[in-house]
């Protein structure tokens, strides 16, 4: 075992084992033969073939017009979300058995519908009807919370807005609603009252926004700069363009990422080891400020894997977080597949909240935050024994046992304005953890 999984181990971080379906990023590395062969290209269909060909001709004109390389986090932001290009933004089924990962609200409706109880007490204490939920993949979690919520509330009129750049899920989100819930999609629904309605959005809401805003598995795909440390300083992870595609190039570090990396060593008291390799986030800790500053009231919901920056940072965690998947494999080659695979990297929940300047109204892992809003409730009124009850049992392990997704993902939430103790967060608190115990006030079980 690696020392990367002795880490991952020790910190609870590993997931399911299963295949060939496995949880996004939890679970033991499968190796590709390909991958440790080289020639994956060759195995491509037609289609795909020609997608990394365009990738790596977009990728080539910028290196070359940058001066022979690019930070690694513009590399990551152009091979997931370039337009037309990028993982996230071209036409390719990317989740459940026929893509790349799976996620917890493909694996099972009970995931949606255990969140939804927390966004309805979040919605009724601040007096709003607005949720806005980033980046909503097939739109299997969008459909199943407004179907929840319709049940939980139906007096409101609720509004579900979906910020999507990629007009190719947007028609797949729109399709899976559609089909699970017609009247949402109905023109005349948001001018009449007591309905529920869906739209979609391509930026974020101006200031003054009130209600529930949701990113679940959003974080981890913001790009991030990998930095290397060497005994005479630290050195920045760029990327260049050779005869095969993308490489990597380690040039000194500029200015802002070595004052960022020797700010971490201050906040971990001790500097990192020579050859000591990771990531930070500077455009995801910018990302949730800019959130955070349209926020008048209300709750923003963070579901991803990770840890607080202290252990996420920990001495033996010492190749990074970074990992690829393709296929349901996972791999840590983010130049092999430009375009065609998931590139992400673990989040920095300390960094997350310390940017938001909002308050922390909890953090606990996936488990103890699904438990506490009542995952185990669904379960009560179907006869043991029986072949549903056997399925839902099997769901229920997957997103919420630590062998699972559990414990190697966690929820944060992040207030403003006044909020009642959160019932996801009643179970186990576990911001001592994020060391930002100044800021630790507001809701939560304790």
């Amino acid at each position: 075992m690696a020392t990367q999984d002795k880490a991952d181990a020790s910190f609870a971080a590993g997931g399911s084992r299963e295949a060939p379906c496995t949880p996004r990023r939890a679970g033991e590395m499968q190796k590709h033969p390909r991958f440790d062969a080289g020639g994956i290209d060759e195995h491509l269909d037609p289609e795909q073939s020609e997608h990394l060909a365009k990738m790596h001709a977009r990728l080539r004109r910028e290196i070359s017009d940058a001066g022979g390389s690019i930070p690694f986090s513009r590399y990551m932001d152009l091979a997931l979300h370039a337009p037309g290009l990028g993982y996230y933004r071209a036409d390719w089924q990317t989740f459940g058995a026929g893509g790349d990962f799976i996620t917890a609200p493909e694996l099972t409706p009970l995931f949606a519908r255990t969140l939804a109880l927390q966004i309805e007490q979040a919605l009724d204490a601040i007096k709003a009807f607005d949720v806005l939920e980033f980046g909503a993949g097939s739109g299997a979690m969008a459909a199943e919370i407004i179907a929840s919520l319709a049940s939980l509330r139906p007096d409101i009129p609720l509004r579900y807005r979906i910020l999507e750049p990629s007009a190719a899920l947007v028609r797949r989100q729109r399709k899976t609603i559609g089909d699970r819930i017609p009247q949402a999609l109905d023109p005349d629904t948001k001018r009449r009252k007591r309905e529920r309605s869906v739209e979609w959005i391509d930026r974020l809401p101006p200031p003054g926004f009130s209600g529930v805003i949701i990113a679940n598995e959003v974080v981890d795909a913001l790009p991030v700069e990998r930095f290397e440390v060497r005994a005479e300083g630290i050195l920045e992870h760029r990327v260049g363009f050779g005869q095969a595609g993308p490489i990597p190039i380690k040039a000194p570090a500029k200015a802002p990422l070595e004052d960022a990396v020797r700010g971490i060593e201050d906040e971990l008291g001790s500097p990192f080891a020579p050859g000591y390799l990771s990531e930070i986030g500077p455009a995801r800790n910018a990302w949730v400020a800019s959130i955070a500053r349209r926020i008048e009231r209300g709750l923003l919901l963070m579901i991803d894997y990770g840890y607080p920056r202290h252990e996420l940072y920990h001495p033996d965690r010492s190749e990074g977080t970074l990992r690829c998947h393709f296929r349901h494999r996972r791999h840590d080659d983010p130049f092999v597949l430009a375009g065609l695979q998931d590139i992400s990297a673990h989040v920095d929940f300390s960094a997350l909240a310390a940017a938001s300047s909002m308050d922390i109204a909890g953090f606990t892992t996936q488990s103890d935050f699904l438990i506490a809003c009542g995952l185990l409730d669904l379960i009560e009124d179907i006869p043991p024994g029986t072949a549903e009850f056997a399925g839902i049992a099997q769901d229920i392990k997957r997103i919420a046992l630590p062998q699972g997704m559990g414990e190697a993902f966690k929820v944060m939430g992040l207030s403003r304005g006044s909020l009642p103790p959160l019932i996801g967060f009643s179970r186990r608190d576990h911001r001592p953890r994020l060391r930002l115990d100044h800021r630790s006030a507001s809701g939560g079980g304790r």
